[in-house]
């Protein structure tokens, strides 16, 4: 029987934490508890619980979150599996922010922009440059990432943002990426790029309706701002 068995097997019944979130819910539990119910088990010099603990007396879960497997696994005791249970577990809960279970999302303003993408753009450390493609109601047939890093009027090209758009047959696109710094401020980049593809839509026949630049809890939508016509 490994170290993990005995030492949870050991606690009192109500102190285990599978056995405390079938009875209290998952609300009780703390995070280093709802962590070891993931994981599940420890190493061989530490319990599961006390690995949790000890992860978050290091790490707060924002962090946590925004840690990419390779990280992960620089903590001690977690492997390549154990990283990839953390990173599934914060991904379905950023999924789950965005999720609607309506048929198609509608886009009516820019707010509706920063609330479908801002739990995907939140903790991208890189410039992230997103199209929705929309149908003629304005709704959402999908969304496509068209390029990472600081956004380039000679890198980011129409026709990439475009071929994909023809092949959804959609009418309208909306473009959207995020500013890492916090800060939705456009730059002039942005705004030469914004300029560039709304012309490139033109030829297409389709129309760039916004560019939405997503900071720290805000955004900045250069509609808005002039500089899509």
């Amino acid at each position: 029987m490994s170290e993990y068995k005995i030492c949870i097997r050991a606690m009192p019944e109500d102190e285990r934490p599978r056995e405390r979130l079938l009875k209290f819910g998952p609300e009780a539990l703390s995070n280093a508890e709802l962590l070891a119910i993931i994981l599940r088990t420890g190493s061989r010099k530490e319990n599961v619980i006390n690995m949790c603990s000890r992860i978050f007396s290091e790490y707060s879960l924002k962090q946590l979150s925004q840690a990419n497997i390779k990280q992960l696994m620089q903590i001690h005791g977690i492997g390549a599996a154990k990283a990839a249970q953390i990173a599934a577990v914060f991904e379905l809960a950023r999924k789950l922010e965005g999720f609607t279970d309506k048929p198609k999302r509608k886009i009516r303003n820019p707010a509706d922009v920063y609330s479908l993408l801002y739990p995907k753009m939140r903790e991208q450390k890189k410039e992230k440059l997103v199209a929705l493609f929309l149908d003629t109601k304005n709704q959402v047939i999908r969304d496509e990432v068209i390029s990472i890093g600081t956004l380039n009027a000679n890198i980011v090209h129409p026709r990439e943002v475009f071929k994909a758009a023809l092949m959804e047959s959609c009418a309208s696109v909306i473009l959207s990426h995020n500013h890492p710094s916090g800060d939705p401020t456009p730059s002039i980049e942005d705004i030469t790029v914004t300029e560039k593809l709304v012309e490139g839509g033109k030829l297409l026949g389709i129309d760039v309706l916004d560019h939405v630049v997503i900071g720290d809890g805000g955004y900045v939508s250069l509609k808005d701002e002039g500089y899509v016509k």
